[in-house]
């Protein structure tokens, strides 16, 4: 007799199992297994082929919530079929599911699942599951800021944390806020803006402005966050190239009890004086070898916009490379 677990993280188990766990006990009813739902795991005894069977049928259904937002008792029976009486070719094609890619879905939105497109992103999530802080840095396209509200969204759904801080530095990227128009927070919202992009592409509008009035999604710039303690909460940093030091610093200290973070950013964007340095370029000697805190570094080939975007900053390291080399032959010789 053989043993298996099937990890149902982020999953929503009210809605899997049932009521009175109705949905469990029809796939019981159906095989001779031993089956039990403890926490977030399904606990499987039986024989391996029944087990491989029932593997597909936990990770089908899994797939099916998390694109659906929620399975119904049909669906259990559906699957539970087509299992029973289908090859696997023929299960992908009746119900538009490819198991490849069920461990990569982070979060359904209003029409389809959102996951990693590349290897760099799949990295990003992965070390986001195993880790308290993640730090994401790379170059404009790569979807960092989008994958870490994304992430982000989905331990708020699963319960995980309570409330989402996002935040960015307000820092003048070749413009002066001084001459913007309005009072401080119309001057700064536009530097929150990509923000609230990501948001409103994933969580309709009326559930999204409640979120808002009930403070558990917060956008707000850097410099608010000083003197708070915020537990059970998702803290995303974006834009962190354009933090000083003592603001990254700020920043990481706000980390509560239950709380985790993502900081993203582009070191070759840095939009601070020249007299002030990135905190996102210091904190990579600093916190580089403490458990519970990774850093991933995406690339060009994570690039995930228009096709243009990757060959734009080809073009501009191109450049770059071309002056320091022209640079140097203008040096003298010492």
């Amino acid at each position: 007799m053989d043993e298996k677990s099937i990890n149902l993280e982020d999953i929503d188990l009210a809605n899997f199992s049932g009521v009175n766990e109705k949905n469990i006990d029809y796939i019981r009813e159906n095989f001779r297994s031993t089956i039990t739902l403890r926490g977030d795991k399904v606990f499987l005894k039986g024989d391996a082929e029944e087990l491989q069977q029932l593997d597909v049928i936990f990770k089908e259904l899994a797939l099916l919530q998390k694109r659906q937002g929620k399975i119904t008792e049909s669906d259990v029976h559906l699957i539970v079929e087509l299992v029973n009486t289908s090859k696997d070719s023929e299960l992908d094609k009746k119900t538009g599911i490819n198991r490849e890619d069920i461990d990569d879905v982070i979060l359904v939105d209003r029409n389809d699942y959102i996951k990693p497109k590349t290897s760099g992103q799949r990295e990003f999530y992965s070390r986001t599951k195993n880790n308290e802080i993640v730090f994401a840095i790379g170059p404009a396209g790569t979807g960092k800021t989008y994958l870490s509200v994304a992430i982000a969204l989905a331990a708020l759904k699963s319960k995980k944390v309570n409330r989402i801080i996002l935040t960015r530095p307000a820092v003048e990227a070749g413009e002066s806020l001084g001459f913007l128009p309005g009072d401080l927070s119309e001057k700064v919202n536009p530097y929150l803006k990509p923000l609230f992009d990501a948001l409103e592409d994933m969580v309709p509008f009326d559930k999204l402005k409640a979120y808002f009035e009930r403070n558990i999604i917060e956008i707000i710039p850097l410099a608010y966050m000083r003197g708070r303690t915020l537990n059970n909460a998702f803290l995303i940093l974006d834009e962190a190239q354009n933090s000083t030091a003592l603001q990254m610093k700020m920043f990481l200290t706000r980390l509560g009890v239950n709380s985790r973070a993502i900081i993203t950013g582009d070191v070759t964007q840095i939009d601070l004086p020249s007299m002030q340095s990135s905190g996102l370029v210091q904190i990579q000697k600093i916190l580089n070898n403490i458990d519970g805190i990774s850093f991933v570094y995406l690339e060009k080939k994570d690039v995930v916009r228009h096709k243009l975007v990757k060959d734009i900053i080809n073009a501009y390291e191109e450049f770059s490379n071309g002056n320091n080399k022209s640079n140097n032959k203008d040096k003298p010789a010492n």
